[in-house]
């Protein structure tokens, strides 16, 4: 008889950062941790995360908890693990929205299955590397501290880092200011989170090329439905341009690339409703020409290992990708024993089965990296 999914476990938390987490349209302190258990008859254990965000996947902790136990848990439950081809098409029908419950669901229970198989989670999407590189993302504020940090993280290693600018800051001048402090070796991105318009990020943008800032690429620069003025910012600039709040689901991918609207396409499994989604989506992005990059809410490592183990199953540039997968690295504690670990900017995976989590993390338990906070 093969193993089936007997329950659901929903687990929340609230973990402090270790510095605030400021963007062009919020900052946070802390964030909510919503974990997702799926159990079989024998105890084993699969976990899943859930990014619970208004403004982005318009979610809270209390509307995961209400669609993993009722209409999830309906076509869940019982459901045998070794029929999951799916299941994330299951979960679509259950439910509409609540792309965040269900990314966690489907995590928790590849990961379950993946436990009891003796593979890692990383293995079965059939990843052949043993971790991925991440940036590092640098807060919106003054050209001071946009520098101070930037110089930190490139001496802790990092080669790729993310900077966060559009919050009304001096952006034009910080970061010709960041590239002469770090050098020409590290990669530098910006990412506007929507906070231009459409002439305001060319003028932006073109000033910074012709200042030799260099950058790898520009994230998300003006508003995420206004695909017109994304078309038009790629169309009139040199940098590369990267969708990320523009797509949620294959439709916006779709329009996206009917429009040209951008040069790369940001995937996150909160966005996307799970790993499942996220893979078409990122083999049809290719198809098209159009880079991926697989990054992360603010979320734990349990979340972040999931994408990472996408991440590392992607085929040819995109899996060699850095991609963006920093949150562990803002939390001053984990929510769970094992799972993934940073070394620096890279992500290392566990060698034990599935995610290689041994169940939920006492009171202070320290947050699994080799980076300084």
């Amino acid at each position: 008889m093969s193993p089936v999914v007997r329950e659901l476990r929903v687990h929340s938390t609230s973990l402090a950062l270790v510095r605030p987490f400021v963007t062009a349209i919020r900052r946070a302190d802390s964030i909510p941790v919503v974990l997702v258990e799926a159990v079989d008859e024998e105890g084993t254990s699969g976990w899943g995360e859930a990014a619970a965000s208004w403004r982005v996947t318009g979610e809270s902790p209390e509307s995961v908890r209400s669609a993993v136990e009722g209409p999830i848990a309906e076509v869940v439950i019982g459901r045998s693990l070794d029929g999951l081809d799916h299941l994330d098409l299951d979960l679509s029908r259950a439910l509409v929205q609540n792309s965040a419950a269900r990314s966690a669901v489907e995590c928790a229970v590849l990961d379950l299955a993946a436990t009891r198989a003796g593979r890692t989670l990383a293995g079965t999407m059939g990843a052949t590397r043993d971790g991925v590189l991440t940036d590092v993302t640098v807060s919106a504020g003054s050209t001071d501290s946009l520098v101070n940090d930037a110089v930190r993280w490139a001496e802790a290693g990092f080669g790729t880092i993310k900077l966060k600018v559009g919050a009304g800051g001096d952006d034009r001048s910080a970061l010709p200011a960041v590239r002469e402090a770090v050098g020409p070796q590290v990669r530098l991105r910006a990412d506007a989170n929507q906070g231009w318009g459409v002439d305001e990020a060319v003028g932006i943008i073109r000033h910074w090329e012709d200042a030799g800032v260099d950058l790898e690429l520009v994230e998300q620069p003006v508003r995420a439905r206004d695909l017109d003025g994304m078309a038009a910012v790629t169309a009139r600039v040199a940098t590369p341009v990267l969708a990320d709040e523009s797509v949620r689901t294959s439709e916006d991918l779709d329009e996206l690339i009917r429009r040209s609207a951008a040069d790369l396409v940001n995937l996150k499994l909160a966005k996307s409703a799970g790993p499942a989604r996220a893979r078409r989506m990122a083999r049809r992005a290719a198809e098209h020409g159009l880079g991926v990059v697989i990054g992360c809410m603010m979320e734990s490592a349990v979340g972040v290992g999931a994408a990472a183990a996408l991440a590392a199953s992607l085929p040819g540039p995109d899996g060699e990708r850095t991609h963006d997968l920093d949150a562990g690295l803002w939390q001053s504690t984990a929510p769970v024993r094992g799972g993934i670990r940073y070394r620096g900017p890279r992500i290392v995976f566990s060698d034990r089965p599935g995610l290689g989590i041994d169940g939920l993390a006492g009171r202070g338990s320290p947050s699994r990296s080799e980076v300084p906070a």
